[in-house]
């Protein structure tokens, strides 16, 4: 997709929602010796999903699979719509419209796996990750120049402030506009 119709779609994003395994990680579970589950997140992520926040864009985590460590992270980053256990991901989305009433073109969805299509084809602005799955990707509008787990979701947040015009006025408080 070119970058005119991507930049056109990120200008009405008014909530992002991003799958965790793949995207928000690198897709690779640990364990420790006690088999407690460790994932591993990018700050600079987390510092996207908290300039989003900042300029009232909403954010939520879809997981198919249930962490403490999801739970914990969406509490730092102060995320409010955190889904766990989600089996029914087209499910999910059909009751965040009501909840929300915001309609499909005002959603993005960051996934990168099969089960992920059912939501990437139903919101306004579908997104993928490069180490996503190849036919995942061919579906999607936008995949990001960045891996999951080392940055995409700060690349997505940065394309969706900069095509809303919220992204200089972001940077002024750091002393510097963006070019």
């Amino acid at each position: 997709m070119s970058g005119k119709i991507a930049q056109k779609k990120a200008q009405r994003v008014q909530l992002l929602l991003l799958d965790v395994d793949g995207v928000l990680t690198d897709g690779r579970i640990f364990y420790d010796e006690k088999g407690r589950e460790i994932k591993i997140f990018h700050v600079h992520d987390g510092q996207g999903i908290r300039w989003l926040l900042q300029a009232g864009i909403q954010v939520g985590l879809v997981s198919g699979r249930i962490s403490k460590g999801v739970e914990k992270r969406a509490r730092e980053l102060e995320i409010g719509l955190l889904f766990q256990g989600v089996k029914d991901k087209k499910g999910l989305l059909d009751d965040l419209f009501r909840r929300t009433g915001l309609a499909p073109e005002d959603m993005a969805f960051m996934g990168d796996d099969f089960i992920d299509l059912p939501l990437l084809k139903k919101v306004g602005f579908s997104l993928s990750v490069p180490n996503g799955h190849p036919w995942v990707r061919k579906q999607v509008d936008y995949v990001t120049k960045a891996r999951g787990g080392a940055g995409a979701v700060r690349e997505i947040c940065e394309v969706i402030l900069k095509a809303q015009g919220k992204w200089r006025g972001l940077l002024k408080e750091y002393g510097r506009l963006a070019r």
